[in-house]
């Protein structure tokens, strides 16, 4: 049976790859039509041996699989292995990742229709699948990297996807660059766990760490922090900048200049969560590092916060989502810090859902006003596109975590967490996330009033034309608007309170940190949870955030731009983002820039080129201009030159002897 899930597994990793490689190589002999029959089919192949695989290992409880596929590097006594690991974490990700594949997949039809990319599209989103398949399922560190490397490479392709776009180019070359900072801090853990452990296989390094919590690295020679805080703070910084945590975040907003069906699987389910993921898997190692923990807590509390705000005042319907994605991965992300490890994969699955909701739904309003974004050129639109309107509602309420909808159990969940970890750095996060319970309605309301309420703001021509979508599109937001109802409440029992934990021992926590386990004394089933939550501040904040997203986008609009004439300062600070891109854009890109013209005009043209290749080329010239004097003709010069030679000789001898 092992073998055989093994095999399984291989296959559902595979298979993606085997729908890439058609589109890509064949796509423009096959057609349209065959190309996403065929991407298609084999994810909906993909996605049903995940279902089988959920069923078997996290359902039926089947025991851990792992074993190697194939030996990838023999080097001395080091073996890299193309190994997998089906237990339950990665049985959940690969059913949630191959899902909403699925759904994009689907909805790509019609949204790219019309784009002479079409077959190309569909190789790259069935790459970008298999990239995050590898990385879910690997079972060492070099493999893991590999789909890490994987999942950035592709991003790179899809947000550049439309590369006569300027913006376009630069949004995919700065996700590409920022991503290769926290690469760097990736390798550098590899490169630690290597050199502490001795292997790469997480079965060995993760029953060996309590042989090395007494280890040091030498940074400096007065600083020697412990090993095992290095290596976890090198692979949260690689997590900073996948997941898009403070402040690593600058290239999340840029991703939107991608397609919109990218757009929701980098958000919803691949790339930013890939992050949240490796730092679950690498719990029994994250444990035993309370200062990084901490470290955790900070950085995804200010990520929460911070990116929340921001969402309120853009008016990119797009980017309004972007930002609410990186205020979520801060929830995921404290969830982490507070050793809720549990909570965070629970939300990972249920914003997942509504989150890709939100994208497509978004992505069928524009697909209908001919691409236009801009909210303030939107409203009434929930009278011509009512399935759109609805979907994008249910979205919004999971979203704003307000029950029964799924992201009010794990949202919740990562509140009342945090609120009783004793972590350092708890107290800050805790109020950050509260404010996050306000701000997140607030924004997502208002994008919600300002698209389909209201009267129309259209102009003349688009008025006339705009209806509701095709099918093709509507058909995955249905689907996806089912589980933003009802995951929550199906799985917050089984993978938060119930012993054994729907992840099992996937997960590692120290009893010390154990906060799930405290919050179960106080849970009565996921019912009770609902109608209790008119006791908690969380749910209070939450309609509030509706409220004032009514009263200030629907009710009085003017007094929203009084308040923008009052608060002037403040406001430019908002839409100048903190000012994070101009930063980036000063310090790492126009700086790196002149950089790489400084050391281009020294060791390019000075060094290599002034020295090595034409100075040497002058050098050979001054000795062919000094030895040509030597060649005389004359008799008497090459006599002269042979009898001193002799002297030379005969001198050299006596002095000899």
């Amino acid at each position: 049976m092992d073998n055989y899930l093994l095999s399984i597994a291989l296959t559902i990793m595979l298979l993606p790859l085997a729908g890439s490689v058609v589109a890509g190589l064949l796509g423009k002999q096959i057609g349209r039509a065959a190309t996403h029959c065929v991407t298609i089919l084999l994810v909906g192949i993909s996605f049903l041996l995940s279902c089988y695989v959920f069923k078997k290992i996290v359902l039926e409880g089947y025991p851990t699989v792992q074993g190697v596929v194939y030996q990838w590097v023999s080097s001395g006594t080091f073996k890299f292995d193309v190994g997998l690991l089906v237990d339950r974490l990665s049985a959940t990700l690969i059913f949630i990742v191959t899902f909403v594949s699925l759904m994009v997949h689907i909805y790509t039809i019609g949204y790219m229709a019309d784009d002479p990319g079409y077959q190309r599209f569909f190789s790259y989103v069935s790459l970008f699948t298999f990239a995050m398949l590898t990385l879910v399922l690997a079972n060492n560190f070099l493999l893991l990297f590999f789909g890490w490397e994987g999942v950035g490479l592709v991003s790179y392709l899809l947000i550049g996807f439309w590369f006569n776009r300027e913006s376009a180019v630069f949004g995919s070359l700065k996700a590409f660059l920022v991503n290769r900072v926290g690469d760097v801090a990736f390798v550098l853990a590899i490169a630690a766990i290597v050199m502490i452990f001795g292997q790469l296989d997480y079965h060995y390094v993760f029953t060996h760490v309590n042989l090395v919590l007494d280890k040091t690295i030498k940074i400096f020679p007065t600083v020697t922090p412990p090993a095992i805080s290095v290596v976890c703070v090198l692979l949260f910084i690689g997590a900073m900048a996948k997941s898009a945590q403070v402040p690593l975040h600058v290239w999340l907003p840029e991703s939107m200049e991608g397609p919109t069906p990218i757009s929701a699987l980098i958000h919803a389910a691949t790339m930013v969560t890939a992050g949240i993921y490796m730092v679950a898997r690498m719990s029994p190692l994250f444990e035993y590092s309370t200062a990084t923990l901490s470290f955790i807590l900070v950085i995804g509390s200010i990520t929460c916060f911070f990116m929340g705000i921001l969402a309120v005042f853009h008016h990119d319907i797009k980017r309004v989502i972007a930002y609410s994605t990186l205020s979520q991965l801060g929830y995921m992300t404290v969830a982490l810090g507070a050793s809720a490890y549990d909570a965070a994969i629970f939300h990972l699955v249920t914003h997942a859902f509504f989150k890709a909701l939100l994208f497509l739904a978004a992505g069928s309003v524009i697909i209908a006003l001919h691409h236009e974004q801009d909210m303030r050129k939107m409203g009434g639109l929930a009278r011509v596109m009512p399935i759109t309107y609805l979907t994008f509602v249910i979205g919004a309420l999971a979203l704003a975590a307000i029950p029964p909808f799924a992201g009010f159990y794990s949202k919740d969940a990562i509140i009342e967490a945090v609120h009783l970890s004793t972590i350092p750095g708890a107290k800050f996060a805790y109020a950050c996330v509260l404010a996050g319970a306000f701000i997140t309605p607030l924004y997502i309301f208002r994008a919600l009033f300002l698209t389909f309420h209201g009267d129309m703001r259209l102009d003349a021509e688009t008025k006339k034309h705009v209806h509701e979508s095709r099918w093709v599109v509507l058909i995955p937001l249905i689907a996806l608007a089912v589980p933003s109802i009802f995951a929550g409440g199906m799985l917050v029992g089984p993978m938060l309170f119930m012993k054994p934990r729907l992840l099992g021992d996937s997960i590692f926590v120290l009893p010390a940190h154990d906060v799930l386990s405290q919050l179960a004394v106080h849970f009565h089933g996921a019912k009770n949870m609902a109608l209790e939550a008119g006791q908690s501040l969380p749910l209070w904040l939450a309609f509030m955030g509706i409220v004032v997203a009514w009263i200030f986008n629907l009710y009085k609009p003017s007094l929203a731009e009084k308040l923008k004439k009052q608060f002037a300062l403040l406001y430019s600070i908002m839409v100048q983002k903190y000012g994070f891109d101009d930063f980036n854009q000063l310090v790492f890109v126009h700086g790196t820039r002149r950089l790489g013209t400084f050391f281009y005009k020294i060791s390019d043209l000075i060094l290599i080129d002034g020295i090595f290749v034409n100075g040497s080329g002058r050098l050979i010239q001054w000795f062919a201009r000094v030895s040509r004097h030597l060649q005389s003709g004359y008799i008497y010069h090459y006599a002269l030159v042979m009898i001193g030679g002799l002297l030379i000789f005969l001198g050299w001898l006596l002095l000899g002897s």
